[in-house]
């Protein structure tokens, strides 16, 4: 179900004025973009896109306002539409009498801002892109090792709260523990934060919910982190065929974003904290450009082909 925001969260967000249309604040925002209705001004409504927010400006009020009465009566009629949110106007301009006559006959939002258009225009973007991003939430930890958020997974009690424990004594921070709430930003990124009830809270069988921060320090945590790589704990099975080089990436599909994703067997005597140490690392040389697992392989290619050649020489 899409999300989507009231108007009235919007007006207290930002301090707006209501100059009028209270009961129409109840009304609900789903799109993030902004609209500002200039060709709308001059009479053309073919593509106008009713289910934004409205703002005018200066330019837009200054225009109305040479309108004639009927066509000023035309426009406000076509801008207060059941469809749209809310109109703001900004610099704390004068709402145009035909404007506020329609809109007070239809109980619609008009809202003020003594702030500059663009830069309401741009912080209201931004807030409505956090309000209304796609979001989800999945059992597992998320913890920042070398600044790369790794998200651990697997079946209960594999010992990924104990992992991220140890990761933790070893200097790195932990973001969430048993539940991650996702947001997805505009350009695909995913974002992972801890609910709120169990910020900063660890627990481990047979001793219970610690609080991380109380224990190791405030540099022993964070608030959030961008995901970039999700790793699998899951029990050694004998029979599996398990990656040995790494030349082929998996990828794990959250929301509409792809991230690279590696299964790592858990079987007694394996330190599953060296190992995330090392897989976030080895994350990080490929982003820089360098696969170790490649030039293995292209080596070792070049040594079989030196020695064929040899071989026939001889």
């Amino acid at each position: 179900m899409p999300k989507t925001i009231s108007v009235k969260d919007l007006t207290e967000h930002f301090q707006l004025e209501i100059v009028t249309g209270h009961a129409g604040l109840k009304r609900e925002i789903t799109v993030v973009d902004l609209y500002r209705p200039g060709l709308e001004m001059a009479g053309y409504f073919t593509y106008h896109p009713y289910e934004r927010v409205q703002l005018l400006g200066k330019t837009e009020i200054s225009f109305y306002e040479k309108l004639d009465e009927k066509a000023r009566i035309d426009r406000a009629q076509k801008l207060c539409l059941a469809e749209t949110p809310c109109v703001i106007v900004t610099r704390g301009l004068d709402v145009p009498d035909q404007l506020m006559q329609v809109a007070t006959e239809r109980d619609f939002p008009i809202l003020r801002s003594q702030s500059g258009t663009t830069a309401l225009f741009s912080k209201i973007t931004d807030y409505l892109e956090r309000r209304l991003a796609p979001t989800t939430t999945i059992h597992g930890v998320l913890v920042d090792v070398y600044s790369v958020g790794m998200l651990i997974i697997g079946s209960s009690g594999i010992g990924k709260s104990e992992t991220a424990l140890e990761l933790v004594k070893r200097g790195h921070r932990l973001i969430a523990d048993d539940a991650v709430e996702i947001t997805q930003t505009p350009d695909l990124t995913l974002i992972g934060q801890p609910p709120k009830l169990i910020k900063h809270l660890l627990e481990i069988r047979g001793v219970g919910i610690i609080n991380v921060m109380t224990l190791f320090g405030v540099g022993a945590v964070k608030n959030y982190a961008k995901i970039s790589l999700c790793v699998k704990l899951e029990t050694w099975q004998q029979e599996k065929v398990y990656d040995r080089l790494g030349l082929e990436e998996e990828r794990m599909q959250i929301l509409d974003t792809s991230i690279p994703f590696v299964t790592v067997p858990v079987k007694p005597g394996r330190n599953l904290a060296v190992i995330i140490e090392v897989a976030a690392m080895n994350y990080r040389l490929k982003k820089m450009g360098y696969n170790a697992a490649l030039q293995f392989t292209t080596q070792l290619s070049q040594t079989i082909m030196e020695d064929m050649e040899d071989h026939d020489e001889t």
